[in-house]
């Protein structure tokens, strides 16, 4: 395996990237790009989402977003997505990490706290109490949030333009408004960690933005943010358009 693992300061753990933002805002295209560009250098990857990642967390992942479970209160809700959190930390990460892999979750913690706490409303403290428990400790070394901007129109037009919105993306605008803007608080109160990556322009611009965003932890991504040509693959081929779509 490659080496460098910048803040860690040597290759005896592996690194948590987690990918966070509103819906639309195109996070399955970039942890895709960054997974191969990692695998080609020698990395042990794990791509993996949230809620799912598990056998019982798949399974909670079709519960709590069919939207035929409109009865779902917000403390349901809650506890649907730190069930799985907890599992999945215990199950998959936790071991992936101790193995040197680099694990790319869509969606952590954050995402609980900006849908479930400024989203729906529920006791910001109390989200946060069960959001460590159920993490168990882990937090990501490094957390992408991609922005399509604090208005939710353009993001669920991406999200749904494939398909039928789930129960979550139904929830109208200004549910999804509410939530884009807590990602913009919940970074500006984390800058160590957290990384606001506008990804409303060519999708081989924003690859650029999440790569410059991560040299740290991999110093040698320094060299590919200074070849603009190498990002241009993104926009083409198994990537789709050239601009942002949902994920």
């Amino acid at each position: 395996m490659a080496s460098g693992f910048g803040q860690k300061g040597n290759d005896k753990e592996g690194v948590f990237i987690s990918f966070e933002g509103g819906e639309g805002a195109g996070k399955s295209t970039h942890i895709n790009f960054l997974s191969e560009t990692l695998e080609e250098r020698g990395y042990q990857v794990l791509r993996l989402r949230e809620p799912g990642g598990t056998s019982l967390g798949e399974k909670l992942r079709e519960i709590v977003l069919d939207a035929v479970h409109q009865e779902i209160v917000a403390e349901t809700e809650l506890f649907i997505y730190e069930a799985a959190r907890a599992q999945i930390v215990a199950e998959v990460i936790k071991p992936a990490l101790a193995q040197k892999a680099v694990v790319l979750c869509d969606r952590f913690f954050d995402s609980t706290l900006a849908y479930q706490a400024f989203g729906r409303g529920l006791d910001r403290d109390f989200v946060e109490r069960a959001n460590a428990f159920a993490s168990q400790g882990l937090v990501p070394d490094r957390t992408i949030v991609l922005s399509c901007g604090k208005a939710a129109r353009t993001g669920l037009e991406r999200a749904t333009k494939h398909g039928a919105a789930d129960r979550l993306e139904g929830e109208g605008e200004d549910f999804h408004t509410r939530v884009n803007e807590a990602f913009f608080t919940i970074a500006q109160a984390c800058p160590e960690r957290i990384r606001m990556v506008e990804s409303a322009d060519l999708k081989s611009q924003t690859a650029r933005r999440v790569f410059e965003a991560l040299v740290d932890l991999f110093p040698w991504m320094g060299g590919l943010v200074a070849d603009k040509a190498f990002f241009e693959k993104v926009d083409v081929g198994r990537y789709g358009n050239k601009h942002c779509d949902g994920g």
